[in-house]
């Protein structure tokens, strides 16, 4: 098949790359010409595990191709592809500058019958805006080409991006025609051959079942957190009750790690915009407000723990920090807690931060802009010396089984503050070092 995919941001990116991956024909359009250029060159813009071995294979085999052209691109396939950005609003609403944009400059240039697929996070009832756009832009025209707009949303966990849009638990397409469907069951056919389904709906309820998923997912982390709370104040263990709950099949094993609070491009705001969504119709979403009031609060209460671990001040200190990427496995920033607990130490007068990612540094970097007091490191143990703590707020695999005794030698404190609960705490103890973690005893 011929896919036109408009955007090569996260998304955009694998998803076109995947498409190639099965034999498509993919044209990957973006107006940065930078972008453009690097990817050409076969250098992604993002990391993803392997990401970068299939972009290259794809560039050599030449099924896929990375233009600023957007009108040869519209004319070149059947299939085309909006992926561009939807940022919250100052409201928290999700803006569709982006979206609508493509969308008028597809009717612009169609040139026969197209199948319009919106692959950006969108609010309900963009499907029917998108519409209208391209039917005002055809009519200025003077056109009458056929075409519909179908609503596909994406489910791709950052880490793990190209095994989900390879292998999906399901795919959700909402349409209007059988023609429509035809067509996307045949391009997802090769996707789901385990037999995971394709779920034909509405455009309205395509639209919405992304919005619910992720604010399910936030839910569920933001109740394991103020579950952490409580159990600090009683003195139970967060992790024993995680393995508790996580058992009993009703709930399951996933997104109840208690931390120091989601982030990234997809939680933070899908939940502000559904929040949004709800206001405009009149319904109060009091639960979803509070899922976003608690994690908020979250990094607060952690970073109170962290200054608490340092005396009650980070002024004159040194301080060493690992992870800044929201997750690991990403090199994405957005949202991350670590920027807001760094910024705290900066703020506050910390003689010195020393920071390793063993991925995300140089967005990290990019967003401090040089501090004086900031040190990126490169590599992990070069954070440490002479530090009064470290703290941690990404697992990465490398820092799961570190080296206790050469990490005590380095610090001029022992105190280890760790956000993401991946030590044993009877080990810390044993190896002499003073262990906060979130929801349970120090």
């Amino acid at each position: 098949m011929k896919i036109s995919v408009f955007g090569t941001g996260y998304v955009g990116l694998v998803t076109g790359l995947c498409f190639a991956e099965m034999g498509n024909e993919v044209v990957c359009v973006d107006v940065d010409e930078a972008k453009v250029r690097q990817l050409s060159s076969g250098v992604p813009t993002i990391y993803e595990a392997g990401l970068e071995g299939m972009l290259k294979s794809n560039l050599e085999a030449k099924r896929i191709r990375f233009t600023s052209d957007a009108a040869a691109a519209t004319r070149a396939s059947e299939l085309l592809f909006i992926a561009v950005g939807t940022p919250s609003d100052e409201d928290g609403s999700a803006d569709l500058k982006y979206v609508l944009q493509v969308a008028e400059t597809l009717a612009r240039h169609m040139n026969g019958r197209k199948l319009v697929i919106n692959k950006s996070t969108v609010p309900v009832g963009t499907q029917k805006k998108v519409k209208g756009v391209i039917a005002e832009a055809l009519r200025a025209r003077g056109e009458s080409f056929e075409y519909e707009v179908v609503s596909n949303p994406e489910f791709l966990r950052e880490g793990m991006a190209v095994e989900d849009c390879l292998k999906p638990n399901r795919v959700v397409v909402g349409l209007e025609s059988a023609w429509a469907e035809k067509l996307m069951r045949q391009l997802y056919e090769p996707f789901l051959k385990s037999g995971n389904p394709l779920l034909v709906m509405d455009p309205e309820s395509s639209e919405m079942t992304k919005y619910a998923a992720n604010a399910m997912l936030a839910a569920k982390i933001s109740v394991m957190n103020e579950f952490s709370r409580i159990c600090e104040k009683v003195g139970a263990d967060i992790e024993s009750v995680r393995r508790g709950i996580g058992t009993d099949f009703r709930i399951g094993p996933h997104f109840i790690f208690a931390g120091v609070g989601y982030g990234g491009s997809c939680f933070p705001k899908d939940v502000k915009a559904l929040i949004h969504i709800g206001a405009e119709n009149g319904e109060p979403t009091d639960l979803l407000r509070a899922v976003k009031r608690v994690n908020d609060e979250q990094r607060l209460r952690f970073l109170d723990k962290v200054r608490a671990a340092c005396g009650g001040s980070f002024k004159g200190l040194r301080i060493a920090h690992w992870g800044v990427a929201f997750k690991p496995g990403t090199d994405d920033i957005r949202e991350a807690p670590a920027l807001e607990l760094i910024d705290a130490y900066l703020k506050e007068g910390a003689a010195e931060v020393r920071v390793f990612d063993p991925i995300a540094a140089d967005h990290a970097l990019a967003h401090f802009r040089g501090h004086p007091a900031l040190k990126f490191v490169p590599q992990q143990y070069d954070a440490l010396e002479g530090t009064s703590a470290l703290v941690i707020t990404t697992e990465w695999k490398s820092f799961r089984e570190p080296d206790f005794e050469k990490m005590k030698a380095l610090m001029a404190k022992p105190v280890v503050c760790d956000g993401r609960n991946i030590y044993n705490r009877d080990v810390m103890q044993e190896a002499g070092i003073r262990y906060v973690s979130v929801g349970r005893p120090d």
